[in-house]
Formats: structure tokens, C-alpha cells, sequence
């Protein structure tokens, strides 16, 4: 059974929900084994351990990747085997994850400390620019529970009832419904035209016409105007001297680390972020632990 043709179809399903940057995902990482292969045809017995050291070979040495993005190729590959193996299409026994085991490297978290947030919030950019723009949504999401910026393109004004936003999250269809702060309340008014329209974006990127039902075309705005927002963002970290690798996900860690030092248990940090399970949170607790025990070492002066 070709590997290629398998694969292709299981992923198939993320196109027709509009999962869009998953389907796109998956499809980069079948392209990339099949330029490995040189190949149209790879059967499932064909990726044995050997194969796969070779290609962990190839992804480091060829195309430079980093070992957690040569991850995201092996997991994928195991992803596929344990479909096959569930529709009972091949046996356990040419599984070659039972040898070949798959590394990762662990990543370090960036976050704004307090005063790298102060430090944004008060920089004072050209008023009416995107530069100003981008900065308030980045402060808007560092206080308003670390809204994705997907989620955050896509706010529109029927979405906020006064003082709650209600959210139904582009990655995962859950929903939310996050209370908003005075600060970022500061933000919504400021952004708020008083004879718009209520499906107007509370945010003016994407346009207001945009067929938001395309999947294609939401994904490509999506991505569009985060590429423009994070260009932004590192600009602001250059003028402000940051030494962080400045991007939007950064308010999402940010404001889970300050969430959790204000004594916000993690059950409820966990649930505005909208995890699917609270191991997902718990990486922020080590962080502030972290940050706990360090401020403890004073007692050793």
C-alpha cells in the first residue's frame, strides 16, 4: 500500500472542515518525504528504522532543520502507521517506531516581565499607524486572557456584549467568554467607531467584505496580517532595546505567567486559554515556580 496515497487521504478531511493551516501542514510534511524518497510509491514496509535514521539524517544535515521541526515530520509519519494499524491495513510488526525512537529538544517559553510590558505599552508610535495598531493588540491580548491572534483578527463588535467577549476559538471550535479588563477596554473604545456596523472587526485588518466562509481565503488573510503584525513587533523590540524575540504568541505566554503570579489558579488560567487539558497549562506553573525559587536565593546572600 503506497504510504503517499494513504496519507493524502487521511489529511483530506482538515481541507473539507477548513482546518486550513493543518491540512497545509501535513501536506508540506509529505512533500518533503516524498523529494527524500524521489519516489512516487513508498509502501508503509518501505519506512523501517533504517529509512528513518536516514531521513532524520537528511532533515538535519540537507534541509538544516532544527530537531523539533524534523519531529513534526516523524510524528506525523507514527500518526499515519497507528491509522493504518487501527484499520487493521498492516501489521504492528513493521511499526518502526518500536526502534526508532523520535528526539525533541525542550523549548524555552519567552514572556514579558512587567516591565517589558510597561515598556511596550507606553511606547509611543505615529497615532493612526499600523505600528500603533499592532502594538495595542499585542497589550489588548497581553490583558485579556492571551487571545490567539487569529482569534483576535477576527473580533467583531456583535462579540462584545459590554464587558464580556465571546469568543468561538479558530483553532480549536471551543468557546470562551473572557471578561475584558479596564486596560483593554481602553483599547476596545479606542478602535470602536460610534456609527460602525456590528459585524464590523473591532480591529481594522482584515477587511470588512472579507468572505470569511472561504477557508482558503481566511487563512490567507489570517497569515497575512500576522506576518505584517510580528514584522511590527520586532521593530518596537529593536527601538525599545528588548533583548526578546518579540512575536505575538509572546502576549499568549505573557499573559499566563502574570495571570498565574496575580494567584489566578491554574483551572481557570487553563480554561480562558483554552486548553484541552490543564497538562498543556502546567509549563506556565514550572515557569513562576522557576521564577519562585530564584527570588528565594536571596537568603543566600
Amino acid at each position: 500500500m503506497n504510504f503517499f496515497e494513504f496519507a493524502e487521504s487521511a489529511i483530506e478531511p482538515f481541507l473539507k472542515d477548513g482546518k486550513i493551516g493543518t491540512y497545509d501542514k501535513n501536506k508540506a510534511v509529505i512533500a518533503k518525504l516524498k523529494n527524500f524518497a524521489n519516489a512516487a510509491t513508498l509502501t508503509f514496509q518501505d519506512i523501517t528504522p533504517e529509512f528513518l535514521t536516514k531521513y532524520q539524517n537528511y532533515l538535519k544535515n540537507t534541509l538544516n532543520n532544527k530537531t523539533n521541526t524534523a519531529n513534526n515530520s516523524f510524528k506525523f509519519i507514527s500518526q499515519m502507521f497507528k491509522l493504518a494499524y487501527n484499520q487493521d491495513l498492516i501489521d504492528h510488526k513493521i511499526i518502526p517506531f518500536n526502534k526508532f525512537k523520535i528526539k525533541s529538544e525542550k523549548t524555552q517559553r519567552a514572556y514579558l516581565s512587567e516591565d517589558e510590558l510597561n515598556l511596550i505599552e507606553n511606547y509611543q508610535p505615529t497615532p493612526g499607524t499600523r505600528l500603533e495598531l499592532h502594538r495595542d493588540m499585542f497589550v489588548f491580548s497581553s490583558y485579556t486572557g492571551g487571545i490567539r491572534i487569529s482569534d483576535i483578527l477576527q473580533l467583531k463588535r456583535k462579540d462584545f456584549d459590554g464587558t464580556n467577549l465571546n469568543i468561538t476559538m479558530q483553532k480549536t471550535g471551543g468557546q470562551i467568554s473572557v471578561k475584558v479588563p479596564n486596560k483593554a477596554l481602553a483599547i476596545i473604545e479606542k478602535y470602536t467607531k460610534p456609527d460602525g456596523n456590528t459585524n464590523d472587526y473591532i480591529f481594522p485588518m482584515l477587511a470588512n467584505d472579507l468572505d470569511a466562509k472561504n477557508p482558503r481565503v481566511l487563512d490567507n488573510a489570517l497569515s497575512s496580517a500576522t506576518a505584517y503584525i510580528n514584522k511590527n513587533l520586532k521593530l518596537i523590540a529593536t527601538k525599545l532595546n528588548l533583548d526578546k524575540p518579540l512575536s505575538f504568541h509572546i502576549s499568549r505566554h505573557t499573559w499566563a505567567t502574570r495571570a498565574l503570579r496575580k494567584g489566578i489558579s491554574i483551572d481557570k488560567v487553563s480554561k480562558l486559554m483554552g486548553h484541552a487539558n490543564i497538562r498543556e497549562t502546567q509549563i506556565y506553573a514550572k515557569i513562576v515556580s522557576s521564577e519562585l525559587d530564584k527570588a528565594m536565593d536571596v537568603f543566600n546572600d
